[in-house]
């Protein structure tokens, strides 16, 4: 039998993997393969022995990468990335550039969105790839390589540049600002409060926004959302009070669909930086995009 020269295990069960790892569960890998979840974890389990070792850990909710399984995911997504660029270059004849970079929605929505138009237009031979979700994981994908995060400025195996400091203040519509005028700081916490969870892991909700800004509260209540625009869209309905973040919110506030409601405000206990895999080179696209999106950050927060 004529031996493999690469020595590699089979592409069906390379392709197997890759998909599992990048989704964290082999049963959305096997609607994207169009295979039965069982057939997914036949494949995994052949690979797991021809490598001689677990590269998941099944666990009750799910599966999760073991450290061989992220050292072999890091470098099966770059290289399916790789191919599929160059795929894409043959059959429509295009040698455009491209970077990938990763935000979460409400930084895309709010921020982000705002500028991109004038990079797409300054450099339009450059093809940006976008992954905006609030899904950290999918931040760790192989072909990522520049991601916003929120946060310390301090990420395993990753070198952060800052963008800019934030600052933390309830906003409310106009019509609930002028029923509620008046209304003693420390009382805030009895009115309708809405939430923002699963954004950010980093970002400051209400119980610790009244603690940093010295209010005594009791029990703080409330209606909570998974997505920073549709809670904007709810306040502009005057359903409650959110946390408005500075940079985000801006353009908003300028406009007065939303108001500021009382004077309280924190510095925002992180900032937002600009990360990038310390181990890895980027190209010259990904050097291109970020240093244009650190001087328009740093331009747009003076």
């Amino acid at each position: 039998m004529v031996r493999r020269y690469y020595d590699l295990p089979s592409l069906t069960a390379l392709a197997t993997f890759e998909a599992s790892a990048r989704h964290v569960s082999f049963k959305v890998a096997a609607s994207e393969l169009n295979v039965t979840p069982g057939a997914v974890s036949r494949q995994i389990k052949a690979l797991e022995d021809e490598c001689g070792t677990a590269l998941f850990v099944r666990e009750p909710g799910g599966v999760r990468l073991t450290a061989e399984g992220e050292l072999l995911y890091s470098v099966l997504a770059r290289g399916f990335s790789d191919a599929s660029k160059a795929v894409h270059e043959i059959k429509t004849g295009s040698k455009a550039v491209s970077v990938t970079l990763a935000c979460t929605n409400a930084f895309a929505s709010m921020w982000l969105m705002r500028y991109m138009g004038e990079f797409w237009r300054t450099y339009p031979d450059v093809v940006v790839n976008h992954v905006i979700s609030d899904d950290m994981l999918l931040f760790r994908r192989a072909d990522v390589e520049l991601r916003v995060r929120y946060g310390d400025g301090s990420w395993p195996d990753e070198t952060g540049e800052l963008l800019f400091g934030e600052r933390i203040f309830p906003v409310c519509g106009r019509n609930f600002a002028a029923e509620y005028a008046g209304t003693p700081a420390g009382e805030i916490a009895s009115l309708p409060l809405l939430h923002v969870g699963g954004v950010d892991p980093y970002w400051t909700g209400w119980p610790e926004f009244l603690n940093r800004a010295g209010v005594r509260h009791g029990p703080i209540l409330g209606r909570w959302f998974n997505n920073f625009t549709v809670l904007m869209q709810a306040i502009q309905d005057d359903q409650g009070i959110a946390l408005g973040w500075e940079r985000l919110v801006e353009p908003w506030l300028s406009d007065g669909r939303v108001v500021r409601f009382t004077d309280l405000v924190i510095d925002a206990p992180g900032s937002y930086y600009l990360t990038w895999n310390e181990n890895t080179v980027l190209p010259p696209a990904a050097e291109l995009l970020k240093d244009w999106l650190i001087e328009k950050a740093r331009g747009t927060a003076q």
